[in-house]
């Protein structure tokens, strides 16, 4: 084929692809400089094989609007994102803690590409931070992407889990033998990706942090199903990733705060108005220690009232919060005790080392308490 033909064929769609880049509704661009634009790519075009292009783009549906004038100007409008979706999408990914802060810059750098010109300079000076502490394992991608393809060729998957130690490290869970799963979905929760999955000889699911995450592969047995009913109710029962017993609660709320409630439970819950004002609520949830803590920011606003045994668990869970007369009575008085001064002088071991850590053979004592916790909560 001559370099003419290829020309030809390609040059709708590199026109295409500079109107896009270069206008909007309120920027177009004159046919002088398009002509100008397309030869600096190597491609020759001329007024009469121009107007032909726009003609061919506008007849399958890419729609070329002209502004005519003494100089025609030409733009497009339809795009796959506006300015306000893609800093939507920008703003998610800078407060998503898994994704690293280089697998940031990279995903920004190409939300901003597919803006156009106005909407990139705009996008480039988005100066909006967020508290966030972002995580460190650059798998992360090649992990979800691994998990995905499990989960669609229902595939076990197999992966390494750790926590960090005191020095930065990883230390292993499970003697440092892969778990091996069944996989059912990914879930963003709680600024956390996580894996919900079934181990074997178990029926219940337990979540996995995808970032805790190492040598991610997958499995040729196939994997255990779950109903669809039972996992699309997962996320509303399970607060923080953290599972437990499955009961049915009854709380009370003042009415002001009907809106946290259904921030957490969703539309579909089951109120009754009393005559004291107060609004009775009965919801699925995990008894778990993060179930407990969200009450307890409540400051009261929120009173659990049913059943009794989990009333009980409830108040326990308070009870071991509570510093003990003695541990109030030996706390420093103020910030000039010797064991505030300690921390004078001392550095982070994990701002010393920034590295994700080397593998380890064995479990710190602390990770396996963790993983005993985990198990006990159905949780990882």
């Amino acid at each position: 084929m001559k370099r003419g033909d290829h020309q030809r064929k390609i040059r709708p769609k590199l026109l295409y692809d500079l109107l896009l880049k270069e206008t909007d509704e309120e920027h177009g661009i004159a046919t002088n400089d398009i002509i100008l634009k397309l030869r600096e790519q190597g491609v020759s075009v001329d007024r009469k094989t121009l107007y032909e292009d726009i003609k061919l783009l506008n007849a399958y549906g890419f729609e070329v609007l002209q502004e005519r004038g003494r100089t025609n100007y030409y733009y497009v409008v339809e795009r796959s994102f506006d300015t306000v979706e893609l800093k939507i999408l920008m703003d998610a990914v800078e407060a998503a803690r898994f994704i690293t802060p280089k697998k940031t810059a990279t995903l920004k750098k190409k939300i901003v590409e597919l803006a156009a010109r106005s909407g990139a300079e705009q996008l480039s000076t988005n100066d909006v931070k967020f508290d966030v502490v972002k995580l460190k394992n650059e798998n992360i991608f090649y992990n979800i992407d691994t998990l995905d393809a499990c989960i669609r060729a229902d595939k076990k998957c197999s992966f390494l889990y750790f926590d960090y130690d005191f020095e930065g490290q990883r230390k292993y869970r499970n003697n440092s033998e892969p778990y091996v799963v069944s996989p059912l979905a990914l879930l963003f929760s709680d600024e956390n990706y996580y894996l919900l999955a079934i181990k074997p000889g178990r029926r219940s699911v337990s979540a996995f942090r995808v970032d805790r995450m190492d040598t991610v592969q997958m499995e040729s047995p196939i994997a255990e199903r779950m109903r669809e009913g039972s996992l699309k109710n997962y996320r509303k029962k399970v607060f923080s990733m953290y599972a437990g017993e499955e009961v049915t609660v009854v709380m009370e709320c003042d009415e002001s705060y009907i809106d946290v409630i259904i921030d957490r439970f969703g539309f579909e819950l089951t109120m009754l108005k009393l005559p004291s004002g107060q609004v009775r609520i009965k919801a699925e949830v995990a008894l778990s220690p993060t179930f407990f803590g969200w009450l307890a920011t409540s400051a009261g606003k929120v009173r659990l009232t049913a059943p009794q045994h989990a009333v009980q668990k409830y108040r326990d869970h308070l009870l071991t919060c509570l510093p003990s007369e003695e541990d109030i009575e030996n706390a420093p008085k103020d910030g000039r005790s010797k064991e505030m001064r300690s921390f004078d002088k001392k550095e982070s071991y994990f701002l010393k080392r920034p590295s994700e850590g080397k593998k380890e053979g064995a479990e710190a004592s602390a990770a396996d308490n963790r993983d005993a916790d985990a198990e006990n909560l159905g949780a990882e």
